[in-house]
């Protein structure tokens, strides 16, 4: 089983606080027009556990019962006769919503705008104009009509014919007319009609005119795409209608570049645009083109598009039930554009967080620490944006402690192989069995953070469980919950199982010196959590034998500080990783904390120049080895370096003083190839170079630009040359 098994154990753990018991709502109230003295009906239907009732609110305020308002056995709002009186500005239009009660607390649904339906006077009315013929005539109107109303247009008072397709009508109340005739020329106004009324606006005359057929005039668009914001699933249409001779060709695009598409596009007239259907993906800037025909003449306007959309919940805050004095937590994710704005309402009400009530996260997430009885309510997530509102309820219950199950006793663990942990616990008594529907298993590999823990579920009379699919010589830390209708247990003792497969490897580390007597010891951690279940480390005083420790260390740490430590003492460290397979090998180092060892260490990371690693306990027995040998090297050394001296004597027997080798034109000495140098060892070739006494006989200690004096340049050289004899390698 899976995590998502695990879930599906906990909604049904939940299902006796949910389900029928829970407050919900199957219809909520919707925007709505009111027509003046008409009944009107606001829609309320809830389902839960009986019994429920409904009340409603105008405005935050609950509305009176009586003749002209009443409650309907399914909860919706019935008032009589919508009114507004003019005289004290009294009216039932505003913002509705029911509320629903039971034992358990009270939701409250969106909230319902009501209008009442009206139609003023028009704003704008239709102008007067002289257009040329076969050019392009536009009327428009503008009424702020409650619902929109549905505009039409008049020739001489007789409505106008739909069907010539030189005609273009626009629901925002605008005439276009393109290919202008004589036989247009008339008195021309609109008609706007919606449940509230009719009106009509002034009457504008068009003249139409003859002009010269062939005169060229520039593309101009006469108007162009307005800014507009509408919402998802409406229509949209944007304008723009041009004129110019020849008649230029309208065109639209995406002033980001993006493909306009062809589902749900319509050309109204000879260059309207309209989307049907609008998405979010429709909202930009459009660009309305203006071009002469075979040229690359064009005039272009601009208009952007705003498409808006209600909240949405991506995820929905949970019934749970909770023990007094626990915590509870309330997700609540929604989306729209704009961005929803989020609050939460305690039976009903405004929620207004304190000191065990906290709101983070922009007000998705609600916490309830230290649950008390007071705390038992339904919990209302509201989202809320300029094209709605939207809300999801989820009820806390206090459950106490003595209804949830006790703790699962006696789980143990036992690997089966290297993939698998074998899981038992004890059976509890029949009586706590019969409130029992199921365990679910918790387990993580150690080192892991909680997150990264997997669940499985199991029967409730299952009381053994394998987990398969481990990794090998892998420690897992595990523990056990019983759940009950009301909720979880406490959580089991947690026992910590590792897979068969052996011991971890050896660990390597290094130590640095903290001060004169402390020392930090640091090792690199396993690249797989759960491969190590801890580090043990020891140390001794050479020579003491034995070790002391060790300090047990879990398997996340990769440092420790050895200190109370003699700063005189040379010391050997131990580090051994461990897990349910046994110790590892283990590592040792020797660390001297006196002033002479301490200069031996080197300058990055404090290790000592020898980096010794002792695999026995006979570390002593080396120290005295090498104090021997080193005494040797030094007394072979002090040996060689007379040796050699007395045979660069020997070489200059019978010379004055100091020689040099004489040097041809090149700088080079001509006899260089003759070197006495072989690479079989050094001798001394007097045969092949030419010795010539140096000017200045003193040998003086320098030269001049203070290097060495010639003596010691042939000294040191029959030195080194000496010391590759000695070593076998010849200097040629």
């Amino acid at each position: 089983m899976t995590r998502m098994l695990a879930a599906v154990l906990v909604a049904v753990v939940f299902s006796n606080v949910g389900g029928a018991s829970e407050l919900a709502f199957l219809l909520e109230p919707s925007d709505v027009i009111a027509v003046r003295d008409r009944p009107l009906l606001l829609s309320c239907q809830v389902e839960g556990e009986g019994p429920i009732t409904v009340t409603w609110r105008k405005n935050g305020i609950p509305v009176a019962t009586g003749q002209r308002a009443s409650v309907l056995a399914n909860g919706s709002l019935l008032i009589q006769n919508f009114h507004k009186r003019r005289e004290s500005n009294e009216t039932d239009a505003g913002e509705y919503d029911c509320a629903a009660q039971s034992r358990y607390g009270i939701v409250v649904s969106r909230k319902a705008r009501v209008q009442l339906a009206s139609l003023p006077k028009f704003h704008t009315h239709p102008e007067s104009m002289t257009v040329d013929e076969g050019g392009v005539a536009r009327f428009q109107c503008q009424v702020n009509g409650i619902p929109e109303a549905n505009i039409t247009w008049e020739k001489n008072r007789t409505a106008l014919s739909t069907k010539d397709n030189r005609y273009t009508l626009l629901p925002a109340g605008i005439l276009q007319i393109t290919g202008v005739r004589r036989a247009d020329t008339g008195v021309y106004r609109c008609v706007a009609t919606n449940i509230a009324n009719t009106r009509y606006s002034q009457e504008a005359q068009l003249n139409v005119t003859v002009a010269a057929p062939k005169t060229y005039k520039e593309p101009v668009i006469l108007s162009g795409p307005q800014n507009l914001t509408i919402t998802v699933h409406q229509t949209a249409i944007l304008e723009c209608i041009a004129t110019g001779n020849p008649r230029p060709i309208v065109s639209w695009s995406r002033l980001d570049g993006r493909s306009i598409g062809v589902e749900g596009i319509q050309v109204l007239g000879t260059g309207n645009l309209m989307i049907s259907d609008v998405s979010l993906q429709h909202s930009g800037v459009y660009v309305c083109a203006a071009n002469r025909p075979g040229t690359r003449v064009r005039r272009t306007a601009l208009g952007r598009l705003v498409v808006q959309a209600p909240p949405e919940f991506l995820q929905w805050p949970q019934s749970v039930s909770k023990p007094a004095g626990g915590s509870a937590v309330f997700t609540c994710v929604a989306q729209g554009v704009p961005e929803p704005h989020l609050i939460w309402l305690k039976n009903g009400k405004i929620l207004t967080p304190g000191d065990n009530v906290k709101l983070t996260n922009n007000n998705s997430t609600l916490a309830v620490t230290r649950i008390t009885t007071e705390d038992e309510a339904i919990y209302q997530c509201i989202a809320e944006n300029s094209a709605g509102t939207n809300q999801a309820s989820a009820r806390l219950a206090v459950s106490l402690a003595r209804e949830l199950p006790s703790s699962p006793e006696g789980l143990t663990a036992t690997p089966l192989s290297p993939t698998s942990v074998q899981l038992s616990w004890a059976q509890p008594p029949p009586e706590v069995t019969d409130g029992i529907i199921g365990y679910v298993l918790h387990i993580r590999r150690m080192g892991e953070p909680d997150s990264r823990e997997l669940q499985e579920a199991v029967s409730k009379t299952t009381f053994q469980h394998a987990f398969n699919n481990l990794e090998p010589a892998t420690t897992y830390s595990i523990y056990l919950k019983a759940y009950s209708p009301l909720g979880a247990s406490k959580q089991s003792n947690v026992v910590v199982a590792t897979t068969l497969g052996g011991a971890p490897a050896t660990p390597s580390f290094f130590t640095k010196m903290v001060n004169a007597t402390a020392v930090q010891a640091f090792w690199e951690l396993p690249s797989k959590p759960g491969k190590v279940e801890g580090f043990k480390l020891y140390h001794r005083r050479v020579p003491q034998p034995d070790f002391q420790g060790p300090h047990v260390l879990p398997g996340n740490t990769n440092s420790f500080i050895l200190s109370q430590l003699d700063s005189s003492a040379v010391y050997e460290i131990k580090l051994v990783a461990f897990n349910g397979n046994g110790d590892s090998n283990g590592t040792m180092r020797l660390v001297p904390l006196s002033e002479d060892g301490a200069s031996a260490r080197t300058s990055t990371g404090g290790e000592t120049a020898c980096n010794c690693r002792q695999e026995s306990e006979g570390s002593m027995a080396g120290i005295v080895v090498g104090i021997h040998i080193a005494m040797a090297c030094i007394i072979f050394c002090v040996l060689f370096l007379m040796f050699g001296y007395r045979r660069s004597l020997f070489c200059r027997k019978g010379t004055q003083d100091s020689w040099s080798v004489p040097r041809g034109a090149d700088g080079e000495g001509p006899l260089a190839q003759q070197s006495s140098m072989h690479k079989e060892g050094v001798t001394c070739n007097t045969e092949a170079i030419e010795l010539v006494p140096q000017q200045n006989r003193d040998c003086s200690p320098q030269v001049p630009g203070g290097g060495p004096s010639q003596c010691q340049v042939l000294i040191e050289q029959h030195q080194a040359g000496q010391t590759g004899a000695s070593a076998g390698v010849g200097t040629g």
